[in-house]
């Protein structure tokens, strides 16, 4: 026993010298075709793009040396690429994290002179479908557009997006895409599933209702979006087909798994679209929907549920509650055990403003930890799903925990009130300035195997 823990011991302190080594191996000429293009390729152009989430591109050697200090500075502080989950505690699907070696090429590089380096050394840039961070989709649809008044605050709305194919069609993924990237804050979106025989015209109806003016309530709201059928009955609605939250990468699971029916005749409803604030001139935001068409059926449906805020079961409150006094700072968690063996798929932990750190795990039975994620340095701008690289099974009768800090005081910088105020959570208000905690959980009835079954993209 002590011989295999020596010989353990041993193997650990040759591979960390060996990371070592790796990370100070530096090269005596960083070359933006040979060291930094292969860098800002995989990690940087999926949103420094036409048509891509940054404001500026990283495609060619006069992009990248325009940037060359700002970006050495933010990569140093691991403030982009932009990944919020600590990857040492559980990876994921796509994630973007810059290795020590990585960060000391691009600084040294923005210290040099920034050479551009040989011409045949430089790699093909990646090539991105226009308005999707996945593919070519098979169907786009436009949603309404929306006119946003300048310097107009959190307007929520409730928008129809109808459709009409040749006849009942598998999906595999739908994407919302915005519009005004910097301007809708994030998107919750249902399928409405008609019976192609009680609903004559689908667009019938407004696209459009802003819940803040529409008083009457939901039920007076769907009506003006002619959401009932011609009888006056309602149709099937399956709920968060579509979402969408900032940094966002449209995740398809393989095939059979997830995904959706779309019957002939339907709509999305988008049920909270969100924008928050809109600082310059009046614009006008035109978002749409793209649908990746599948061979296979759903054999394998998705299923979720939530713990905190509007929790699915009413069983996994925050405690305490979420009600956050002004100079102080409060930690909070949810917890739900689970009934049955499930296969977790995708996690979306989520806070506001003052959110200061995040953490979900889960206990077994026998009392081992799964882990699930950990963000340490919560940030209010980058919310993700977070796919698993291979699902993760949780066992019947473990106990999944989210645990959240929030810092409601003048150091933090995102704190919304100055001097603080009291924040709470207002009923499951989704305004920037009111608070939530909630653990949404993406998961499949576990079968034998699940674990080994791969989530990335081939």
């Amino acid at each position: 026993m002590n011989k295999r823990l020596v010989l353990l011991t041993s193997i650990i302190i040759v591979l960390l010298l060996s990371a070592c080594e790796d990370e100070d191996n530096i090269p005596e000429n960083v070359t933006y075709t040979e060291h930094v293009a292969p860098i800002l390729f995989k990690n940087c152009t999926i949103c420094h793009r036409p048509g891509g989430n940054a404001h500026f591109f990283f495609l060619t050697y006069e992009d990248a040396r325009k940037n060359a200090g700002a970006t050495a500075f933010l990569v140093k502080e691991r403030i982009m690429p932009p990944w919020p989950a600590d990857p040492h505690y559980m990876e994921f699907v796509g994630q973007r994290v810059l290795t020590g070696r990585e960060i000391k090429m691009l600084d040294k590089w923005a210290n040099t002179g920034t050479p551009k380096g040989a011409d045949y050394k430089l790699p093909p840039a990646p090539k991105f479908p226009y308005g999707s961070t996945v593919g070519i989709p098979d169907l786009r649809i436009p949603v309404q557009p929306v006119f946003l008044k300048r310097n107009s605050y959190d307007k929520f709305l409730l928008v129809k997006v109808p459709y009409e194919l040749p006849s009942d069609t598998f999906a595999g993924l739908i994407e919302f895409v915005p519009g005004k990237k910097n301007m809708v804050h994030h998107v919750n979106g249902d399928l409405v599933k008609y019976q192609f025989e009680k609903k004559k015209d689908v667009f019938a109806g407004e696209r459009v209702v802003d819940m803040a003016e529409d008083t009457a309530g939901l039920l007076h709201a769907y009506e003006r979006l002619g959401l009932p059928n011609d009888d006056g009955t309602y149709p099937l609605l399956q709920k968060s087909v579509v979402n969408y939250l900032l940094g966002v990468v449209g995740q398809r699971y393989p095939e059979g798994i997830g995904g959706y029916l779309l019957p002939r005749k339907g709509a999305f409803l988008l049920n909270d679209l969100h924008y928050g604030f809109t600082a310059k001139d009046d614009v006008w935001d035109s978002s749409y929907i793209n649908i990746f068409f599948s061979k296979s059926p759903p054999i394998r449906p998705t299923q979720e549920f939530q713990l905190g805020t509007l929790s699915s079961f009413g069983t996994a409150p925050v405690i305490p509650d979420l009600i956050i006094q002004p100079n102080t700072i409060k930690q909070v968690y949810s917890k739900y055990t689970v009934p049955d063996d499930i296969s977790i798929v995708t996690i979306n932990p989520h806070m506001h403003l003052i959110g200061k750190s995040f953490k979900a795990y889960a206990i077994k039975p026998d009392g081992d930890t799964i882990r699930l994620i950990s963000i340490p340095k919560w940030d209010f701008n980058w919310q993700y799903f977070y796919t698993f690289k291979k699902m993760v099974k949780v066992p019947k009768g473990s106990t999944i925990y989210a645990e959240g800090v929030y810092d409601n005081t003048k150091h933090n910088m995102n704190n919304p009130f100055s001097p603080p105020r009291l924040v709470r959570d207002q009923n499951g208000s989704m305004k920037a300035t009111d608070e939530m905690f909630q653990f949404i959980v993406t998961y499949l009835p576990y079968q034998p195997g699940d674990e080994n079954i791969s989530l990335e993209s081939k």
